[in-house]
């Protein structure tokens, strides 16, 4: 059995994890809060302008563009969206390994596929598997503004329309509440499935033609979906973290307690031994 000071010891040093554990927990809520307030405050801008790129593309049969032609695929393009760090139960995991056995199963070559990563935890991890990383964006904030993400976001759009790869899919957790977050594959570009007809609640008129003002709204679209999908990600990144470290805090207290037993029987077994020694030892001296 362990003595008293080695079990004081455990105790004390799960107390401390314990503070730090419930610390982050409490700055995780309070992140939460406000990315899950960015998230749904962006969803009304992609509304609208998904119900314009709607009514353009499906309004007039004139209206052409690249971005919403598909395309004989050679390369496919992934961009995968994970954490700075990790601490956040599965967030990253989730992800990471839906991506992997994706792109395993559907390419039999390097040169077949690319891959475009936001977070330091899926750099890591696709540069340590020799996996072909295009670009990457680390170090974010955790309320990310537009302008943090705009060059990769342009850069992926851009090198889908200069065909480096000729279809790209975007992977992240979907933020539903803060105990649940789903896995979430989207195909990002070609725009084959902008909204149709249903869309369309308004109606337009165009000043120039349709097809100059889908060269300038198709692309901001697309940095949109992105930027909307790195907002929700950051909601369930938060979200994760504070599950994650409530579970942590909450087997402290359970250890603690274990711990605690074990000392009072420990410390009762002493008293007891020394009673005894005490008690025998009058008894001999009688």
């Amino acid at each position: 059995m362990a003595s008293l000071r080695d079990i004081q010891t455990r105790i004390n040093s799960t107390k401390k994890t314990k503070q730090i554990t419930k610390a982050m927990e409490m700055v995780s809520a309070a992140k939460l809060n406000r990315a899950e307030n960015n998230a749904k405050s962006f969803v009304t801008y992609m509304d609208k302008i998904q119900e314009v790129v709607s009514s353009i593309a499906s309004g007039s049969s004139n209206a052409r563009h690249p971005m919403l032609q598909s395309r004989p695929v050679k390369k496919t393009g992934y961009l995968v969206i994970t954490a700075d760090k990790g601490l956040a139960g599965p967030y990253n995991s989730s992800v990471l390994r839906h991506v992997y056995r994706t792109i395993q199963e559907r390419h039999n070559s390097k040169d077949e596929y690319t891959v475009i990563v936001v977070g330091k935890v899926g750099l890591s991890f696709f540069k340590n598997r020799n996996m072909p990383v295009e670009d990457s964006i680390v170090g974010l904030a955790d309320q990310p503004e537009f302008a943090d993400i705009k060059e990769i976001a342009s850069q992926a759009v851009q090198k889908f329309a200069d065909e480096v790869y000729d279809e790209l899919y975007m992977y992240y957790n979907h933020f539903v509440s803060a105990i649940q977050q789903d896995l979430t594959e989207k195909k990002l570009l070609p725009l084959t499935d902008i909204g149709g007809e249903e869309k369309a609640k308004s109606s337009y008129e165009y000043e120039p033609s349709e097809e100059e003002i889908l060269e300038d709204l198709l692309p901001q679209y697309a940095e949109s979906l992105i930027y909307g999908a790195l907002l929700d990600a950051k909601a369930s990144e938060h979200a994760s973290r504070m599950t994650a470290m409530k579970s942590a805090t909450d087997n402290a207290d359970e250890i603690i307690g274990s711990l605690s037993l074990s000392y009072n029987r420990a410390r009762q077994a002493a008293i007891t031994q020394e009673i005894t020694e005490i008690v025998g030892g009058a008894a001999a001296l009688e």
